[in-house]
């Protein structure tokens, strides 16, 4: 509970004006504090109580101690407590992020839990809010009226560093972003949350610059702090990380301008059933890794249907549903998927991908529009495989290899998109079915045609959004990934010539061009001197070119990789070649190519099991 003293100090007539019949979030987000959290919620509690309508929004972020015990056990007797657990610690940035989403108030408090800052001053950033006509107050060591004890000297030279760079680079109005009290009218958390990057040490940076991007007015207030000489140790590697995420705001909010192209989005009027479809030979560890992936969803209303080639006798969770397809193509048992959805949405992700929390809940935004049919975002090099298969993302990850379309593995800014890979991919389920499904005559390419119908057919639109993120295990160098490529290529250059709406670009044919002239060029060379000479300063040029773009810290990786992106151009080159004069495509179905399996051939069925029997 509160003193009698801190109670007759402070006035919260400010705040019961502005909040009226609205409602004060405080989010307290938690790290290990299992000692202590129980009697700093009841504190904080007593604080509010009788002052303003208020909840406590508690956010464990993956706390290894009993926090999450001692949380659940003071949820039982704190009415006004609302607990938000995380699977696992992804820093503050991501805790404070989901509490916002778990509140109701139309003001938002964030406090730490460990109460370093006396929670009664809140009114104090409530005074300063109305005095200011403000949008954004934060608390601050540097405001001239400030009782923070004794601030050792160099944190005050780190501080005074840091302000400056802040005001250079990114133009904020205040002079200290860190302290772990501020207060927001929801409106303006509304606007910045869904566009945040960063989760760690510079969330708040990146939170007050978009606000003020846009136009909120933010202001300063003074603070008491509890340190209790408990002031720690600045280390390289934190300095190193700040350092990093502040110009990785600045050129995002500058540069790239990424904080104003995200588009505004709204919820549906009823959250929608989003059923997760997952084409599969068999079960695999990589299906447990993406079963993982999806049960840590921040987004709890889905349901998952398995595809397996036939029936696996695994128990599966209430939330999943198996259905064996025989072997077929990944186009017909998608397509079987979606005639069990039960989704107003359906997710379409490869077994071997693994999806981020917050995945679905980014997608579903977009649906609330309904000029909007699909949604989808970057597939990023999964951890944890093999030498040469990380290699195989950074091919792909490499601008000389994806051009225009790297943002398919290294996140970028949102687009609108004409043509996006099934493997993270989200569509309106009522679409699927107007268009008849995916094409079952191609693998791959039937994700390019359903775009092409969507875009082209419906008038409808595609968004891609950074955070729709998930992360997809490769095909190591050099024969399972160079089998892959020419597997895309020979179907791209067949989409060249039959539908050029979405395939006919420049940037496709370009491999196509240095293999025709790296062909061409070696006939000319032998004939004529000067051609020689200008074929060798060519061929110079683009090995320099390209080997730079690989540049690492490990030789050897570096050395490979600048061998997968020249094989990379040289191998796509000569089948897209070979798809643009193809007439028909081959025919025969072929098992899924996972990284482990090598892309056996499987006898084909001239029938594919459309129906499947459920299993439950």
């Amino acid at each position: 509970m509160a003193t009698k003293t801190e109670q007759q100090a402070l006035s919260w007539d400010s705040a019961r004006r502005q909040v009226g019949r609205g409602l004060v979030s405080v989010i307290m987000p938690a790290f290990n504090l299992g000692g202590v959290i129980s009697s700093n919620i009841r504190h904080v509690r007593g604080i509010f109580l009788g002052q303003v309508p208020f909840e406590i929004v508690v956010v464990d972020d993956g706390s290894g101690d009993g926090t999450r015990q001692e949380i659940e056990k003071t949820a039982a007797q704190v009415p006004e407590l609302r607990p938000v657990f995380l699977a696992r610690n992804g820093g503050k940035g991501a805790a404070v992020i989901r509490g916002f989403e778990a509140s109701r108030g139309t003001h938002i408090l964030f406090l730490d839990a460990d109460l370093d800052l006396p929670p009664a001053q809140a009114c104090v950033l409530f005074d300063v809010m109305e005095r200011n006509r403000a949008d954004v107050v934060i608390g601050s060591k540097q405001h001239p009226e400030s009782s923070i004890g004794t601030y050792p000297w160099h944190r005050r030279i780190v501080s005074v560093i840091y302000y400056g760079l802040i005001k250079t680079l990114i133009g904020l109005p205040v002079r200290d972003t860190q302290t772990g009290m501020k207060l927001f009218k929801r409106e303006v958390l509304d606007w910045t949350a869904p566009r945040m990057l960063v989760k760690q040490f510079a969330f708040d940076l990146e939170m007050l610059a978009i606000a003020h991007e846009k136009g909120f007015r933010i202001s300063e207030a003074p603070i008491k702090l509890n340190s209790q000489g408990r002031w720690g140790r600045v280390g390289g590697s934190v300095v190193k990380q700040v350092m990093h995420d502040t110009l990785a705001v600045f050129y995002r909010l500058r540069l790239l301008r990424y904080y104003q192209s995200i588009r505004d989005t709204r919820m549906p009027d009823l959250p929608p059933m989003v059923s997760i479809i997952i084409a599969c030979p068999a079960p695999s560890a990589y299906l447990e890794e993406c079963l993982n992936g999806i049960s840590r969803q921040t987004w709890g209303k889905y349901e998952i249907i398995i595809l397996p080639d036939a029936p696996t006798g695994r128990q599966w969770t209430e939330k999943a549903r198996e259905i064996p397809t025989g072997r077929c193509r990944p186009a017909e048992k998608r397509n079987i998927g979606v005639r069990h959805a039960r989704g107003e949405i359906v997710a379409f992700i490869d077994d071997d991908v693994i999806p981020l929390e917050d995945w679905i809940m980014r997608a579903v935004v977009y649906f609330g529009d309904p000029d909007i049919a699909a949604v989808g975002g970057p597939a990023a090099t999964a951890g944890g495989d093999s030498f040469m298969a990380e290699l195989g993302g950074d091919v792909y990850a490499n601008r000389l290899v994806s051009g225009q379309f790297r943002y398919r593995y290294i996140p970028g800014r949102v687009l609108e998109v004409e043509d996006f890979p099934s493997c993270n991919l989200l569509v309106r389920t009522e679409v699927m079915k107007q268009l008849g499904g995916f094409r079952t005559d191609f693998w791959p390419g039937e994700d390019t045609y359903l775009c092409l119908d969507i875009t082209k057919k419906l008038g409808r639109k595609i968004i891609y959004d950074p955070r729709v993120h998930v992360l997809h295990h490769r095909r190591a160098l050099f024969l399972p990934h160079l089998r892959q490529i020419a597997r895309y290529a020979l179907h791209r250059g067949y989409f060249a010539r039959h539908f050029p709406e979405t395939s006919r670009k420049v940037s496709y044919a370009m491999p196509s061009f240095f293999v025709m002239g790296l062909f061409f060029g070696g006939i000319l060379s032998f004939a004529c001197p000067m051609c020689r000479l200008v074929y060798l300063v060519v061929l110079a040029m683009y090995g320099a070119i390209t080997f730079v773009s690989c540049a690492r810290r490990n030789v050897a990786a570096w050395f490979l990789t600048w061998l997968g992106v020249v094989s990379t151009h040289v191998c796509y080159g000569v089948f897209f070649l070979v798809g643009l004069f193809t007439r028909n495509l081959p025919g025969e179905v072929r098992r899924f190519d996972h990284p482990s399996e090598g892309g056996q051939e499987v006898p084909p069925r001239t029938q594919p099991n459309a129906g499947g029997q459920e299993v439950k």
